[in-house]
């Protein structure tokens, strides 16, 4: 069986060890005699799951006793209603950061609920950076202050991040998840979906501060509820039961490689093999501001349309899938997440020499 080098920027690939540890498991989970997929999430062997899951999310992130971890369906782009309807409590203002499509999305989204700011947009720049913020901006009663934190199209990140004060601070890591340590009391909330560095597509994470729950409107549907689903250990229904089985297996292939500084490491020598080789061809060029470049998402870009596609197809052919770049943006995008193992990137950027020589 040949496997190729995937590059999708979401859903993305897993660890080969914990797919192959899923694999040995499908039929009977630790002889209880049945799969995961089709074990009843009241059992107490799924309460083990779950349960264990929720604990290592706890471990690895070192996420502190006053916050709670939830699982939750409806992925990511659910969670642009859910935070307003569950924080826009106070003074129905918050502030936006624009720094791509999905902080957009988020901010359109806000607006239905209440007196959504804009402190920040990178648009006319392409979103090719971080905007630069002033905290004079901030708006000093808002109920939160919201970032997407690493933007999948556009190859960003925030490095730095904005000084709220007691204005907690809501981030999107979705395309950042599980990537590298975070200092999570400097977040009220933070929440991603599991399909880029976490677990299959279905399952979003939920991280909150728990004097946060509670507040949501009279009017928000149960399931976006936060205080409900945290009440209910994350089971007011049924929950997306195999990701989150296999959020459990990487969690633990995280914590056996030496954790989250350890994944930071792994990450950033992936990166900078390919930005160093970047920024040193003749052909290929990285449209991001290098002080905000994304560890995860490398975005990159020939000298024309025609030569994108052909180095999109002569790549697919020789196993280096789905480096086309996102509609808005055209070009190439590998996106490198926690499983791309280092040699995927050397052989890539082997492969770029290559083409490179010849064209």
């Amino acid at each position: 069986m040949a496997r190729v080098y995937n590059f999708s920027a979401g859903p993305s690939m897993l660890p080969e060890s914990v797919l192959n540890r899923a694999a040995a498991e499908m039929l009977d989970y630790k002889g209880s005699g049945q799969s995961v997929l089709e074990m009843s999430h009241r059992s107490k062997v799924y309460e083990e799951i779950i349960f264990g899951a929720r604990d290592l999310f706890k471990e690895v992130m070192g996420i502190p006793d006053n916050y709670k971890v939830i699982f939750c369906q409806g992925g990511a782009s659910t969670q642009f209603a859910a935070i307003p309807l569950n924080f826009l409590n106070g003074s129905g203002k918050a502030d936006y950061v624009l720094s791509g499509q999905f902080s957009t999305k988020a901010y359109k989204e806000a607006t239905k609920y209440g007196e959504i700011k804009v402190v920040g947009s990178s648009k006319e720049q392409n979103f090719s950076c971080i905007p630069e913020l002033n905290k004079a901006d901030f708006t000093p009663d808002a109920d939160y202050f919201y970032i997407c934190q690493n933007n999948t199209i556009y190859g960003t990140r925030f490095t730095e991040l904005p000084d709220t004060g007691n204005v907690p601070l809501v981030a999107d890591v979705s395309s950042c998840f599980l990537s590298e340590p975070m200092d999570v009391s400097k977040y009220g909330v933070i929440y991603g979906g599991a399909q880029k560095n976490v677990a299959p597509a279905g399952l979003t994470v939920v991280i909150v501060r728990e004097d946060l729950l509670g507040n949501a409107r009279d009017y928000t549907p149960t399931m976006l509820d936060y205080k409900t689903l945290a009440d209910n250990d994350s089971m007011y229904n049924t929950p997306p039961c195999y990701s989150i089985y296999m959020c459990k297996l990487v969690l633990e292939w995280i914590k056996n490689l030496g954790g989250l500084e350890a994944m930071k490491l792994h990450n950033e020598k992936k990166c900078s093999i390919l930005y160093d080789f970047i920024d040193n061809s003749k052909m290929f060029n990285n449209p991001v501001k290098k002080s905000d470049r994304s560890m995860m998402n490398v975005t990159f870009v020939t000298e024309s349309d025609e030569l994108n596609a052909k180095f999109v197809k002569d790549a697919t052919a020789a196993g280096f899938v789905n480096l086309k770049g996102h509609r808005s943006v055209g070009g190439m995008r590998a996106s490198i997440y926690n499983a791309m193992p280092i040699e995927g990137v050397e052989k890539l950027v082997e492969f770029m020499a290559e083409f490179e020589k010849n064209n």
